[in-house]
C-alpha cells in the first residue's frame, strides 16, 4: 500500500501551486511511508510544486486539506510548514506520523495526541569542572540537567508582542484536541504487522500531556527515562514541536496524532521500528481520518 501511494504522488499533474481562495487543512507526515493512506484516500488530488517540496489538494474525509511532507527533523519541518502558511489559505495544521514512546504506561501502537510539544534538546553543552558541570549566569535553564546537557526555553515573537517571550512548551489548540477526545472514545487500531508480528494488547489514543522533539533519533534506555522524569513526556520525535513553535508564530491552529513505531530504547530487544512502523503508521492515519470527518 506504502509503494502504491508513493507512485500515486509522483504521478499526479504537475501543476503550478497558486494562490487560492479556498480555505484548507494542511495534513503533515515527515516522510513519504507515513502518508501513504492519507493519499490514497484523498479525493480530487491535484499536485503542484514550491522550491522542491510537491503539495497536493483534495478532499480527506470532508475536509478541504493541503497534503505535504515535512521532511524528517526540526529545521526541514519549519522549513516546509512556513511555505505552506505563505501559499496557502490554512486554517490549521494537522501532522500524522510515527515516533517514539518514552511514557512507561504506553506501547507500541498506541496513538498519542500531546496537548504541548517543546524542543527537549534546545540546549546549553555545559562545560565539565572538577565541581561539576558549570552553568552560565547569561543562560537560563529550566530543567534538571542529563550531564552536560542542561535544556532552556526559546526565545520567540509574533505580532501582538512587543519584546521576546522566553518559551518552552507549545500549545495544541484546544478545540482541535476536543475533537480528538471525541474520536479517541470510539476508534479501534489495527493490532498486527502481518502474519507474524502481533501486538500484546489493542493499541489506543492517548489525548493530552507532553511531547517533546529534537534533531536526535532517541534509541537509549537511560536517556529515555531522563526525557520522560524531566519533561512528563509521552512520546518523542523530530518534527512536531518545530512545526507547533511555527504554527504558534502564525497563530494558525495546530495539532498532531503521532503512533509509536518503538520504545526509544526502552523495549527488550532491538529496536522496534523496522517491525511496527507500517502499523504505527495506519494507525496515526486511521486516527487523522476519523478526527477530519468529525470537525464540523
Amino acid at each position: 500500500m506504502i509503494v502504491r501511494a508513493a507512485a500515486f504522488c509522483l504521478a499526479l499533474p504537475a501543476a503550478a501551486a497558486a494562490q487560492e481562495n479556498v480555505s484548507r487543512i494542511a495534513v503533515m507526515s515527515a516522510f513519504a511511508p507515513e502518508w501513504g493512506m492519507l493519499v490514497e484516500a484523498l479525493e480530487g488530488a491535484e499536485s503542484g510544486s514550491l522550491n522542491g517540496v510537491t503539495f497536493v489538494t483534495g478532499r480527506l474525509a470532508g475536509q478541504e486539506v493541503v497534503l505535504f511532507l515535512s521532511g524528517i527533523s526540526m529545521v526541514n519541518a519549519a522549513m516546509t510548514t512556513q511555505l505552506a502558511l505563505d501559499h496557502y489559505d490554512i486554517s490549521a495544521i494537522v501532522f500524522s506520523g510515527i515516533a517514539g514512546g518514552v511514557d512507561p504506561s504506553l506501547h507500541v501502537g498506541d496513538v498519542v495526541v500531546a496537548g504541548q510539544w517543546g524542543s527537549y534538546l534546545e540546549a546549553l553543552m555545559a562545560r565539565e569542572t572538577p565541581q561539576g558541570y558549570l552553568e552560565l549566569p547569561f543562560f537560563e535553564t529550566d530543567f534538571p540537567n542529563y550531564g552536560m546537557i542542561f535544556p532552556k526555553p526559546v526565545e520567540v515573537m509574533r505580532d501582538g508582542i512587543e519584546a521576546p517571550e522566553r518559551k518552552f512548551w507549545f500549545e495544541a489548540d484546544p478545540a482541535l484536541l476536543a475533537t480528538a477526545r471525541e474520536v479517541a472514545a470510539e476508534i479501534e487500531f489495527e493490532t498486527c504487522a502481518g502474519e507474524t508480528a502481533c501486538l500484546g494488547s489493542p493499541p489506543r489514543a492517548v489525548v493530552g500531556g507532553n511531547g517533546v522533539s529534537g534533531m536526535a533519533f532517541l534509541d537509549n534506555a537511560d536517556f529515555r527515562e531522563y526525557v520522560f522524569d524531566t519533561f512528563d513526556a509521552q512520546v518523542v520525535d523530530m518534527e512536531s514541536a518545530a512545526v507547533a513553535q511555527v504554527a504558534w508564530a502564525n497563530r494558525v491552529p495546530f495539532i498532531a496524532f503521532r503512533s509509536l513505531s518503538d520504545l526509544a530504547g526502552g523495549g527488550e530487544g532491538a529496536n522496534e521500528m523496522e517491525t511496527f512502523f507500517a502499523l504505527a503508521a495506519g494507525n496515526s492515519a486511521t486516527m487523522v481520518t476519523a478526527f477530519l470527518a468529525a470537525l464540523e
